[in-house]
């Protein structure tokens, strides 16, 4: 695990302890836990591709296979 300093705002700061202190929980898993719902990580991740069939270009069909592999590769270099 890497570690990370950030600066939050007092009023940013002190919602993240409460919240910290009422899940019995330490600030830093509060952070973690948001920013990976933020990220959409830890769950099915959205499929790049799955709104094509309304994406308004006429030659999607035909170029699917450069739009799969432009978006794949973009989600692989995401998630280094």
């Amino acid at each position: 695990m890497k570690r990370t300093t950030i600066s939050l705002p007092d009023d940013l700061a002190a919602t993240v302890e409460r919240e910290a202190r009422r899940r019995r929980s330490s600030v830093s898993e509060i952070v973690r836990a948001a920013l990976a719902a933020h990220f959409h990580l830890g769950g099915p991740r959205r499929l790049p591709f799955e709104s094509l069939g309304s994406s308004g270009h006429r030659h999607t069909a035909r170029d699917i296979e450069d739009i799969l592999a432009r978006e794949w590769v973009d989600a692989i270099d995401r998630d280094r």
